[in-house]
């Protein structure tokens, strides 16, 4: 009887809180003049078969270097470019939650937006 290696299919998360850089994002004068610190939080999970996986510092760096090349005007387009890049740069992902905030646009509170996409 000829045995079968079974392929197992484990599912994993990564997280990374607390993205913190400066970047030109919004749509008043002032925002698109001055850059502003924005946090960035993002949850990938993905299912990784033998020997893949997704380099955590890789997508650290593409969130930071997206937003600050392209300056967006609303976050919601921000964050709709970056999870499009991440899925297609890293096809493994299942879903991604990611979230921008901007700590220093009110006084008294900080403000974001966030999104959940699952593929």
């Amino acid at each position: 009887m000829e045995k079968r290696e079974k392929l197992r299919k484990s599912a994993y998360r990564i997280t990374i809180d607390n993205l913190k850089f400066l970047t030109i994002i919004g749509i008043l004068e002032d925002e698109r003049i001055n850059p502003q610190e924005v946090v960035v939080s993002c949850a990938i999970d993905y299912s990784r078969e033998k020997e893949g996986f997704i380099n955590y510092a890789m997508v650290a760096e593409k969130i930071k270097s997206t937003m600050v090349k392209k300056k967006f005007f609303l976050i919601e387009d921000a964050l709709e470019s970056i999870a499009a890049l991440l899925k297609e740069e890293f096809s493994m992902i299942d879903a991604i939650k990611l979230k921008i905030l901007k700590p220093d646009i009110l006084e008294d509170c900080v403000v974001g937006v966030e999104i959940f996409k699952k593929y």
